[in-house]
């Protein structure tokens, strides 16, 4: 039998929300990195500085759908294809509530406009698979991903996050605490890469108001490695990570001009 005669296979298209006739342009450009390219020597990186707009009303149905997740304990989360292009791009990051998909075995952000995820996701203890493929913006993961002890299937687009194996693009670089007092509900995304930072990521202790002790650490979570930013209480707390994933920066650092192993 030729090819021709084979029979047609039909293969079922895992992200229907990727083709959408409805008008606009759910996701922005980012310029952060190349992700197309190599870095160049001494190229630099920073964190997004948007703050999620909590009255926009893609924020708002975003909510209630997370409430109605929660409530009937579904194991599937696909929240995007329930709002419009629009509403796509008002969401900048995910409500803490996210935490309370407890039962939640899949979740799909396929296309997002996030620049950020909370830490609040690894509250998710029966989550298996995460994928938010083709998020171009969505370049670094919370630690308390590597607490999603289930998880083991993920589909994240690699060449869009720092210090990837195909472009070692950079990490932004960490500052240590100062001695202003912060306010921990507050903080300023351009400076910390996070809004709020209360607990320690390593053990569950608070953070001093002069803002929390942050390291990068490239970790194996599910099928990709992914950089992954700890705040914690303290130096010490921070030497107790484990090492970084296998060809990749081998400890915890603070990004900025630290050398990368070469692109593969």
């Amino acid at each position: 039998m030729t090819d021709e005669q084979l029979p047609a296979q039909v293969f079922p298209n895992r992200f229907p929300e990727a083709v959408d006739s409805r008008p606009g342009v759910p996701q922005d450009r980012c310029h952060c990195f190349s992700q197309v390219r190599v870095s160049p020597p001494g190229a630099a990186a920073s964190f997004h500085a948007e703050i999620q707009d909590t009255s926009a009303p893609g924020w708002l149905r975003l909510l209630e759908l997370i409430e109605e997740a929660a409530a009937d304990g579904r194991e599937e989360f696909r929240p995007l294809p329930e709002l419009s292009p629009e509403e796509r791009r008002q969401i900048v990051t995910l409500p803490a509530s996210i935490g309370r998909l407890t039962a939640v075995r899949t979740l799909v952000l396929y296309g997002s406009n996030l620049v950020r995820i909370p830490p609040e996701i690894g509250d998710m203890t029966s989550l298996e698979e995460f994928s938010p493929y083709t998020s171009r913006r969505l370049h670094w993961f919370p630690y308390e991903i590597t607490r999603c002890g289930r998880l083991v299937n993920s589909t994240v687009s690699t060449r869009s996050i720092y210090g990837n194996y195909k472009y070692r693009p950079p990490f932004p670089r960490l500052l240590p605490p100062g001695d202003t007092i912060l306010d921990l509900e507050g903080l300023a995304p351009a400076r910390w890469g996070t809004t709020a930072a209360r607990t320690c990521r390593v053990c569950t202790g608070p953070i001093s108001a002069t803002g929390p002790h942050q390291a990068w650490l490239s970790r194996v979570v599910a099928t990709d490695v992914l950089p992954v930013l700890v705040n914690a209480c303290s130096q010490a707390c921070l030497d107790t990570l484990p090492p970084g994933a296998k060809g990749y920066i081998p400890t915890p650092h603070r990004g900025g001009a630290i050398e990368q192993p070469p692109p593969r």
